[in-house]
């Protein structure tokens, strides 16, 4: 038995070939099938709210970055990747980076931290980012760019001192995901969670300081804080009712608000969950727990209900009518843990070192994010949604992304891994350039499977400066040894 590979999207040539093999799958994705350049098409539109505005529909996720100093602040290669951002033509940079409150709470010894020794290099970096959007579409460019920053906390993901030393800070004892930690997992006690709400104020007080229009609350792929949302089976004030589950989510937007009310506040939030997932047959990804039986997902999708998503958004819509009463009015939805379930959260062709094979066309994946955001946002049309999971559609992102963003299934288009490999795409559709086909993000995972061995971030494969970076060579020989 051989395993049996979904159709390369890059051979689906035409929008007849595109559509009949959505039909043929069952996939529920439509999409134009020409491309509008600026101004005409609905992502050149401009988009204004609670203080933000911004010049397009085009958004930078955050990414978590492995390539920054061990004290914390940017290098040379993090620089790099923020002005490519600048670079891209996106008008809303949604943090740009996973920018840890401490240095317990970093998910690698090289990942960014805003404290106070940081400030001034975090500044420098928000700079760069600036500096290189004016050098590209001129002065004038600023004014409709959105600048934010990420702050989270990596909780059971926390490796802070070394990249295979795990040091995991968790919401509660989880059987599955403790089982992957021999050395030991650490539930967090109450104060310790009241500590860092104070790190998280701390943490946005600086980034206001240094001229971030916004921060993110972190609240999504497994991390503390998204943790602490299925802390059902914790006691004390932070577990067991939705309420006390959104208690740290509350005090942190309170204190915010108090400390720095000019600071705009958003959220990442995975809005639906799956049980994890383990290496089967052929090592497909298949199910590592009855869905039936488990109770440590926030927004549990499971097939045996009349109708998966609308079920598994329930908390979801109590949670984004909680941040509306906060005046919260950005919110980018995402999904599951690329820990636990990575074909969930980013569907990719290809997996991971450390991952599984896809278990489902990955089309479907990205349909069931743009269902979710698409849910929401029908449900809080005063809130601006960005979508995410998008960079598997490669050719025909702009497609689908023109036909979502028309039709306001979501206001605004996030990036993540394909701006690693091409930044300028926003730039390229909006002045109707054809797209740069080499350049084009094919899943490979090695922006992931790097990191998780110690080396730095980047797109190995296809950006030219990583193909002869160093640790490209690692890299092979890393992946060499995993296939023997």
């Amino acid at each position: 038995m051989s395993l049996e590979r979904f159709p390369r999207l890059a051979s689906l040539k035409t929008p007849e070939a595109f559509r009949a093999h959505l039909s043929a799958a069952g996939i529920p994705l439509q999409f134009e099938d020409v491309v509008q350049p600026a101004p005409a098409s609905p992502l050149a539109a401009p988009v204004e709210r609670a203080g933000l505005r911004v010049g397009n529909r085009f958004c930078i996720l955050p990414m978590e970055g492995w390539d920054g100093h061990t004290d914390g602040t940017p290098s040379e290669l993090t620089t790099r990747r923020w002005q490519h951002f600048g670079a891209s033509g996106a008008k809303l940079i949604w943090g740009g980076e996973a920018v840890a409150v401490c240095y317990e709470g970093r998910a690698n010894p090289n990942q960014l931290v805003l404290v106070d020794e940081t400030r001034p290099a975090l500044a420098a970096l928000r700079t760069a980012l600036v500096t290189e959007h004016v050098n590209r579409f001129g002065a004038a460019a600023v004014d409709d760019l959105a600048i934010g920053l990420q702050l989270t906390h990596s909780g059971r993901f926390a490796r802070p001192t070394a990249h295979d030393r795990p040091e995991p800070l968790a919401a509660y004892a989880h059987p599955l995901l403790d089982r992957r930690f021999p050395a030991g997992v650490r539930v967090l006690a109450d104060d310790e969670l009241d500590a860092l709400v104070e790190a998280f104020v701390r943490a946005a007080r600086h980034a206001r300081e240094i001229g971030f229009a916004f921060v993110d609350i972190k609240h999504c792929h497994g991390y503390l804080l998204h943790e602490l949302l299925s802390a059902r089976t914790r006691s004390g004030r932070y577990g067991g009712s939705l309420e006390n589950r959104t208690r740290f989510l509350r005090d942190t937007i309170d204190a915010i608000r108090a400390e720095v009310p000019d600071l705009g506040i958003a959220v990442r939030l995975s809005a639906y969950d799956m049980v994890p997932f383990r290496k089967g047959p052929l090592d497909r990804g298949v199910p590592d727990a009855d869905p039936q039986a488990y109770p440590h997902a926030f927004g549990l999708l499971r097939d045996d209900v009349p109708d998966p998503m609308g079920e598994a958004l329930a908390e979801a819509r109590e949670v984004v009518r909680m941040l509306c009463g906060r005046g919260v009015r950005w919110i980018c939805v995402t999904a599951g843990s690329p820990y636990y379930c990575p074909h969930v959260t980013r569907p990719a062709a290809f997996p991971p070192i450390d991952g599984y094979e896809p278990p489902e066309d990955p089309l479907h994946g990205v349909a069931r994010h743009i269902d979710a955001t698409a849910r929401l946002k029908a449900e809080f049309p005063g809130v601006v949604f960005v979508g995410s999971g998008y960079t598997y559609l490669q050719e025909w992102l702009p497609n689908v992304a023109q036909f979502n963003v028309r039709q306001g299934l979501t206001d605004l288009v996030g990036l993540g891994r394909m701006v690693l490999a091409y930044p300028e795409l926003p730039a390229d559709v909006l002045r109707g350039a054809p797209l740069r086909r080499k350049s084009i993000c094919r899943t490979f995972s090695d922006c992931t499977t790097g990191p998780r061995k110690g080396l730095v971030s980047g797109c190995y494969p296809l950006d030219p400066f990583y193909v002869t970076h160093p640790d490209a060579v690692r890299l092979r020989e890393v992946k060499a040894a995993q296939r023997t």
